[in-house]
């Protein structure tokens, strides 16, 4: 039995890095960029045709940013790069088959395929992405396809409605993105309270890391601590102080999306308002 065939365009991270966790379960795969750029071995750009490079793959994955998806759709189209027996499926969080609209007349099954992990190097993804969630949308064979890579990957699918996608990633962006914004300012505070700057770069991570493992074991609600948990007005007071104007401002967002939290863990509806007060005083 031949192994299966994937064609991957676009050579980022998150490209390659799928490209060489199939690659270790024995897929066959052609990576194709635009231009040379660094290719983690023993992965090797396709010097051909994209038509080539599609040729005979079950699976074309689409890994370029997202403004870049329907114009490679649209170019794939006008090659004849996608056959029927294909299915074509984009990374984008927040994009749905809609993107692969040109490629609608080839027959072809469309959809998207969205890792929910951070992949920092390709050649860690195979172990970063084991055991990710992966959002999957598409016409029922793309779905198909995506569960099946889904499950190569030792990933675990979850279909999103098309409608859904923007919040979905949006919840995303949060996590993944916002997470780290916060650790920065809050090593930015550490330097500004007069901590080293290498210790402050790495003083909350231990910190975060209990946090994520509090998260994993009991979800949210379960693993708020802290003085909004508490209801501490004294201490939310004394933060408030210590913080500039633009990260007073950040605090009481935050704070305030955590009382939702302290009030399903518990924290009496007295106590929540009175923290509430305290965050709405200029």
């Amino acid at each position: 039995m031949s192994q299966p065939r994937v064609t991957i365009i676009g050579a980022g991270r998150m490209g390659q890095g799928l490209g060489l966790a199939l690659k270790r379960r024995g897929y066959k795969i052609a990576l194709v960029a635009r231009t040379l750029r660094d290719v983690t071995p023993p992965l090797m750009l396709h010097q051909g045709s994209r038509s080539e490079a599609t040729s005979g793959a079950e699976l074309v994955l689409i890994a370029t940013p997202d403004d870049a998806i329907g114009s490679v759709a649209a170019e794939l189209a006008a090659e004849g790069a996608i056959a029927r027996d294909q299915v074509v499926l984009h990374l984008s969080g927040l994009l749905d088959r809609n993107a692969l609209l040109p490629l609608e007349e080839t027959g072809a099954g469309c959809g998207s395929f969205h890792p929910l992990q951070s992949v920092a190097e390709a050649a860690t993804a195979a172990e970063r992405l084991k055991g990710a969630y992966v959002g999957i949308e598409g016409d029922d064979r793309a779905l198909v396809a995506a569960e099946r890579l889904a499950n190569t990957l030792r990933m675990i699918p979850v279909r999103i409605p098309a409608a859904a996608k923007p919040a979905y990633h949006a919840g995303a962006a949060f996590v993944a993105n916002y997470t780290v914004a916060l650790v920065g300012v809050a090593e930015r505070i550490a330097r500004a309270a007069g901590v080293a700057p290498d210790i402050a770069a790495r003083i909350y991570l231990p910190l975060l890391g209990g946090a994520v493992a509090n998260l994993n074991a009991l979800g949210p609600a379960a693993s708020l601590t802290g003085a909004v948990r508490r209801g501490d007005e004294q201490t939310i007071r004394a933060h408030l102080k210590a913080l500039s104007s633009d990260d007073r401002t950040l605090y009481r967002t935050v704070s305030r999306a955590a009382i939702t939290l302290a009030r399903e863990a518990g924290l009496s509806e007295g106590a929540a308002q009175r923290v509430e007060e305290v965050l709405a005083k200029p």
